[in-house]
């Protein structure tokens, strides 16, 4: 599975927002887009991101410009597993 599906897949589950979530698309914008996603759910997202792709987020690198849009967010996280 890819990280866009991996992704979608992690917003389905976290944010219950059913298949709303294959919507999502590179230039679809997160934080103030989806009402789902305020702050309680953008730790809770991170959570969920850390477990499905077995990597570590550290606090320094959640910010407005990493959850701009869903492709930011696949982005880092394609950049995670790369190191």
């Amino acid at each position: 599975m890819s990280v866009v599906e991996q992704m979608r897949q992690v917003f389905r589950d976290v944010l219950q927002i059913g298949e709303r979530a294959q919507s999502l698309d590179p230039a679809t914008p997160l934080l103030g887009n989806l009402p789902e996603l305020d702050s309680m759910a953008v730790a809770t997202l991170v959570a969920s991101m850390e477990d499905s792709f077995e990597i570590i987020i550290d606090d320094d690198d959640i910010s407005a410009e990493t959850f701009e849009t869903f492709g930011s967010l696949c982005s880092f996280v394609e950049s995670k597993l790369a190191a």
